[in-house]
């Protein structure tokens, strides 16, 4: 797949943006942590822009909420259907639950506290210009942990996003060079906090689940993204 389709692949499957054609899900891997990036900034940029007129606080909710819009909420939902399988007794009642479109009790929470969470972070770094730089790490850095993911951990269903998501070796070590590379310019810690987050949750969804779904993925960039926000908070 040449350079172009990657990267419309990337943003066809990171974003709702319309950009035509139909791409294989794993063709854009090794560019998700650009798509993020770009994410990012523009979560950062709105937030930085609105904390000038308005309380950081407001100013987080609403980037947040551009974020959710130009993602159509996609790592949200993979959060919750997370979330509420961890109600389930079994792996097979688990992977049963994520394919519950319906939001349960422990969904709703991981939403809430989620999002709770990430707009704290985000409000205290809004009213510094270096929330671009922070947001945007946050956005490359959450996005190659999917693509880390995919290449680790073995697929748990013979179908659906989880399935066809499937992640050579450069593919996944270009993802985590672009990334990286994003991400120093913030602060090369950020890059440790990622790495961490993508280590325990690998390790968790393999003795789990024995392995990823789509909504694992999905949720794993949404507590990396957190997680990223919080230290870079942290570290202000």
């Amino acid at each position: 797949m040449r350079g172009a389709s990657r990267l419309l692949a990337a943003i066809a499957f990171l974003t709702r943006i319309p950009v035509g054609g139909s791409y294989e899900i794993a063709g854009g891997a090794a560019l998700f942590p650009l798509i993020g990036a770009a994410l990012g900034a523009a979560v950062g940029g709105t937030a930085y822009g609105l904390a000038r007129i308005m309380p950081s606080l407001a100013a987080a909710g609403i980037a947040l909420a551009l974020g959710a819009l130009l993602t159509g909420a996609l790592h949200l939902d993979g959060l919750a259907d997370s979330a509420d399988a961890l109600g389930a007794s079994s792996r097979e009642g688990a992977l049963a639950i994520m394919r519950d479109h319906a939001i349960g009790t422990y969904g709703a929470a991981a939403l809430v506290l989620d999002l709770v969470v990430k707009a704290a972070a985000l409000a205290a770094l809004a009213g510094r210009s270096r929330v671009v730089l922070e947001a945007l790490a946050a956005g490359a850095l959450s996005r190659a942990t999917p693509v880390v993911l995919g290449f680790a951990l073995p697929s748990m269903r013979a179908d659906g996003a989880g399935a066809v998501f499937r992640v050579g070796r450069v593919d996944a070590g270009v993802a985590v060079v672009l990334a990286a590379a994003l991400a120093v310019p913030a602060d090369l810690l950020l890059i440790a906090v990622a790495a961490a987050v993508a280590l325990v949750l690998g390790a968790w969804f393999r003795r789990w689940l024995g392995g990823r779904t789509g909504d694992t993925l999905g949720a794993a960039v949404e507590l990396a993204e957190t997680a990223v926000l919080v230290a870079a908070a942290a570290l202000a």
